[in-house]
């Protein structure tokens, strides 16, 4: 996400967490470890560069979860990491030690934070800075064992987010971390911080987690920075925090296939920004959205809520945005930490999430923006009478009308075009733009509880088909179709016969050519 100085003297962050991965203590450990956070926790970000008192406001905030910000190296090429960067604040007791301690006595805990704005503007996050993979680790294992935590968050965005080298090695590092944890006998937990679009992380985004899958380091959590959406448009925070976690977890299934629904929302985190953000009074979260969103983080079974920042939970300026300090909303002192306090609950996990495998969706995975399973984001077409020509139940499947009826496409973004075709004489145009997905959808009757295929020949890059509406929904894509390809996917009707199917593009990648459209 991008950020102005004004919020991100050091950065603002987003969360990605996932399933907790508790492992049994091992007797030859050194010293005890820590307990792993709660299944579903509460932890906003602490500015550790104002100089607050870390367990002071902690006590007088109520929040017994705090994520610190941030860590990185004093310059670029630097492989030795400090508290905001400074020298004088290491990586030891002396700093923030008795703090966290009494946070640990009270029964809570802290998330150290790597990253940041700043660091990763300016190459002083410690994979963009350290080439040496193994010294990065040491770096993550010296926060843990230093302060007996359990969960380290990376927020990565900016120039992070296209150092290709810095994301191998990051990702790389936290596997490493995960296998001595194994041997030692800890708890490790890795969020990953990650910019969003309202409909889920940018390509950017997901080749950060592509990258993780293909050198099979675990990461538990992925938390979306739900603010800063920087696209000009006046934006309802509430409710776009849920468009952008319920794209986020489509994505998720595509990179990680075998997980239940359950199990992906529970990968995910979402952090605030209580008041108005530093793009303006258009992105302003009110304190009315808090309740909501905790109530909807609660329902859904996500891992993790937060907000950017402690310091900002106030209401000493109202109507400035893009303060350290207030909210710019009229609130009272810590009204939006208590609207998210009873999100927290649940013991940790006791089993770790089991390492991602490389596999054909590990690629770069957009995925539909509205529900883990794509769903039409137009009313449903009146049901056809099944006339054939497409397939069992499909009409106009290889567009020979000339016309898109009885298909239906958002943002007019679909066209019958007579080339490239794949059979016949004309095939179906979807261009996708930089806010639509040009979902192209067809209401179709079937036998219910049938088995079915659904099946497509596609052209272009990032081009899904699925339906809505099965007994099981279901999706495929391909990344890139130089020529027509099919794709198909299997699914079971449900007791009404009665469903839609769908293709779309990706946003901002151009168009695809659909042709020959069949349920069989």
């Amino acid at each position: 996400m991008r950020r102005t100085r004004a919020l991100s003297a050091m950065g603002a962050a987003v969360v990605v967490a996932g399933a907790v991965a508790t492992l049994a203590i091992s007797q030859s450990a050194q010293a005890a470890t820590g307990a792993p956070l709660p299944a579903h926790v509460f932890a906003p970000y602490f500015e550790a560069y104002q100089g607050d008192s870390l367990s002071g406001l902690a006590q007088q905030s109520g929040n017994k979860y705090l994520t610190m910000a941030f860590i990185q190296t004093p310059s670029q090429g630097s492989c030795t990491a400090y508290w905001n960067g400074d020298p004088s604040m290491p990586l030891a007791s002396s700093t923030f030690g008795s703090d966290i301690s009494a946070m640990q006595a009270g029964g809570g805990n802290v998330v150290p934070s790597f990253g940041g704005f700043a660091a990763d503007d300016t190459g002083t996050e410690i994979a963009d800075s350290c080439t040496n993979v193994a010294s990065i680790a040491a770096q993550y294992e010296k926060v843990i064992t230093t302060y007996n935590v359990t969960r380290i968050d990376l927020d990565t965005e900016d120039n992070s987010l296209t150092n290709s080298a810095g994301i191998d090695r990051r990702n790389k590092a936290i596997k490493q971390v995960e296998d001595w944890a194994v041997s030692n006998g800890r708890t490790v937990q890795f969020v990953y911080t990650l910019p969003t679009t309202t409909h889920g992380l940018d390509s950017k985004g997901l080749a950060v987690l592509q990258n993780a899958v293909a050198n099979s380091a675990r990461i538990d959590v992925v938390n979306i920075m739900t603010f800063d959406y920087y696209d000009g448009a006046s934006h309802e925070m509430a409710n776009d925090t849920k468009t952008a976690a319920a794209g986020l977890v489509g994505q998720l299934q595509q990179l990680y296939p075998g997980r239940t629904s359950a199990q992906l929302w529970g990968m995910v985190g979402v952090t605030e920004m209580p008041g108005i953000d530093d793009f303006g009074s258009a992105e302003t979260f009110t304190t009315a959205d808090a309740p909501a969103v905790e109530s909807w983080a609660a329902s859904q079974g996500i891992a993790e809520l937060s907000f950017w920042a402690l310091q900002r939970d106030n209401g000493g300026c109202p109507g400035s945005g893009a303060s350290d300090t207030c909210s710019g909303v009229p609130q009272s002192t810590w009204q939006f930490s208590h609207a998210f306090e009873p999100f927290t609950s649940g013991a940790g996990t006791s089993s770790p999430t089991p390492p991602p495998t490389r596999s054909a969706s590990a690629s770069p995975t957009p995925s539909h923006p509205a529900s883990a399973s794509p769903t039409p984001s137009h009313p449903a077409s009146p049901t056809p009478t099944p006339t054939g020509g497409g397939g069992t139940g499909v009409t106009n499947g290889g567009f020979e009308s000339g016309s898109l009826s009885p298909w239906t496409c958002t943002g007019g973004l679909g066209s019958v075009v007579s080339s490239p075709v794949h059979s016949g004489t004309r095939a179906l145009k979807a261009a996708a733009s930089s806010s639509d997905d040009a979902q192209c959808t067809q209401s179709i009757t079937v036998t219910p509880n049938h088995a079915y295929t659904l099946s497509a020949w596609v052209e272009g890059n990032y081009a899904f088909i699925g339906t809505t509406g099965a007994a099981s929904d279901v999706s495929t894509w391909t990344a890139s179709a130089p020529g027509y390809t099919k794709l198909s996917v299997s699914f079971t009707s449900g007791s009404s016969g009665h469903l839609q199917i769908w293709v779309h593009g990706w946003y901002g990648t151009g168009t695809i050519d659909v042709d020959d459209v069949t349920v069989g």
